[in-house]
């Protein structure tokens, strides 16, 4: 059974950074292979983990309707094998780690059809992994509709000031209302820089979020950045990588 974790947040917090240095820490520890997921439309997991991608989910949703809608399905091929093909095709292989891209949103028309298809067969590919990370968007519909509908933990990513605090319990709330089922819920405060963990902690209680734990500024990501280097390069004594490490000793065995 695979132990998945989902990052989210609001665009800027800093959630793909902290997405590949859980996945860095994850196979520091020996967790692999890991099936690490970007379901963010703004996609750039795959530059923070050094890898390269040619095919995302979503274009290969567009382009079964498309084929179904014009009767130009592969021969001898049914829409389920087509999307279990082509699914596998889209996967990036690299050490330690499977990528998946999942792309741009939904265009007009009926997707339910192929998000089923997409759904069920990523819950199949999931179970060969004992760790699954997805990057998520802070709009959670495309957790809900496209990849799984199972979180053993969600890990909520704001910055250091009340109203980001607050928009992180919101997502949380969403989760709730879209029936996902989450097991645990944690927030993670990126980017501090001398704001107090006793006042970080407190504005989270009272949204009844958990603090899962810290993430100072760190230079070491803005160099990496600067550089197109990916984080899961960075080195162990970076403040970052620390507290990452930190805050996963807390949830993984």
């Amino acid at each position: 059974m695979s132990f998945t974790i989902a990052v989210a947040g609001k665009g800027g917090t800093g959630k793909t950074t902290i997405s590949s240095l859980i996945i860095r820490d994850l196979l520091k520890r020996g967790k692999k292979p890991i099936f690490a997921v970007d379901a963010d439309a703004n996609v750039n997991l795959n530059e923070q983990l050094g890898v390269e991608v040619e095919k995302t989910i979503g274009g290969v949703r567009e382009d079964m309707l498309q084929k179904v809608g014009v009767g130009e399905m592969p021969s001898g091929m049914t829409k389920e094998q087509y999307m279990e093909y082509e699914l596998q095709d889209s996967l990036v292989e690299a050490e330690g780690f499977d990528l998946l891209v999942m792309g741009r949103p939904e265009g007009p028309g009926c997707y339910c059809y192929a998000n089923n298809l997409l759904r069920r067969y990523m819950e199949i590919l999931a179970k060969n992994y004992p760790y699954v990370v997805i990057d998520n968007e802070a709009g959670m519909e495309h957790l809900s509709r496209r990849t799984t509908q199972k979180i053993d933990l969600l890990l909520v990513v704001s910055e250091p000031n009340p109203i980001s605090i607050m928009t992180a319990a919101r997502i949380r709330d969403l989760a709730k209302d879209l029936k996902i089922d989450v097991k645990k819920v944690g927030l993670i405060v990126n980017r501090v820089n001398g704001e107090s963990p006793e006042i970080l902690k407190a504005e989270a209680e009272k949204y009844g979020l958990e603090l899962a734990g810290i993430v100072p500024a760190d230079a070491t990501v803005v160099e990496y950045s600067w550089q197109r280097r990916p984080a899961t390069k960075m080195p162990d004594d970076a403040p970052s990588v620390m507290a990452v490490t930190g805050i996963l000793d807390k949830f993984v065995a």
